[in-house]
């Protein structure tokens, strides 16, 4: 049964972060190639943004693309790159219809270069947009991510543009994130329970859910679980339950 009526629309996530994985069993299982896997997730993809649009979630962010995954074979990776083309195109309509703004993650632009330009297209077609902003996480990887941020802050204090002490919120400014809320709710599919390198700094206190349901089978309804687990939760950020209560009660966002 779907729980969307069950949810409190005044206690949903601000951002929710998604690890799509199971695209290669999806297709393993059914004696198809990978590739197969991936385009079937395309349609959990567009359930996805669909479902956190309609309930207002101000930031999506999918794990598209990790650093890692282009090790892969060179023939699977043309074939994402070039589903990830196909995707843009025939959702741009979507997402300015529904005030979706584009905003990549991670080393987008080391590419390939046709995959680039079709990006920043979409970014500055979709720049105007303002209901929600989708972060596609693309040639992404948490640690790479810390490592560029430190790199930058470095570099600032070589110039002579930075104090000598690094607060948190000087490091979270060097980041990809940069503006963008911290995730509350970060939700893996198909039974694996790690977060495999994945906004390490942003997940620090941010609540995972895990699913056995691999990503081609992902549904509207199983992000509507997965809130409704969220909503059950109580978020402590270090503090104990009676200095929330004594705060003004649970806090969940």
């Amino acid at each position: 049964m779907d729980k969307k009526n069950q949810l409190d629309m005044n206690c949903l996530p601000r951002h929710v972060a998604v690890i799509m994985d199971g695209n290669g069993r999806w297709a393993q299982k059914r004696s198809k190639e990978r590739i197969y896997g991936h385009q079937a997730g395309v349609k959990a993809v567009r359930e996805t943004v669909t479902g956190c649009r309609e309930l207002d979630i101000p930031h999506l962010t999918l794990f598209a693309l990790s650093r890692e995954n282009l090790q892969r074979p060179r023939a699977e990776i043309e074939a994402l790159m070039d589903l990830l083309n196909r995707y843009l195109d025939e959702e741009l309509d979507e997402m300015l219809e529904n005030g979706i703004g584009l905003h990549p993650i991670g080393r987008w632009e080391e590419l390939r270069p046709d995959v680039v330009e079709h990006v920043k297209d979409v970014i500055s077609k979709t720049s105007h947009c303002r209901d929600m902003t989708l972060h596609l996480a693309l040639n992404y990887g948490g640690r790479t991510e810390i490592a560029d941020a430190c790199s930058a802050i470095v570099k600032k204090a070589l110039e002579g543009n930075l104090d000598d002490k690094i607060t948190e919120e000087i490091f979270a400014d060097h980041l990809n994130t940069v503006g963008v809320p911290d995730p509350d709710l970060l939700i893996r599919t198909s039974g694996e329970l790690r977060i495999s390198n994945f906004l390490l700094w942003q997940m620090a206190y941010g609540e995972i859910y895990f699913t056995p349901v691999l990503w081609p089978d992902f549904r509207k309804n199983h992000l509507h679980e997965a809130l409704d687990d969220y909503q059950r939760r109580e978020r402590r950020f270090g503090l104990t339950g009676d200095q929330l209560q004594s705060a003004g009660g649970r806090s969940r966002s």
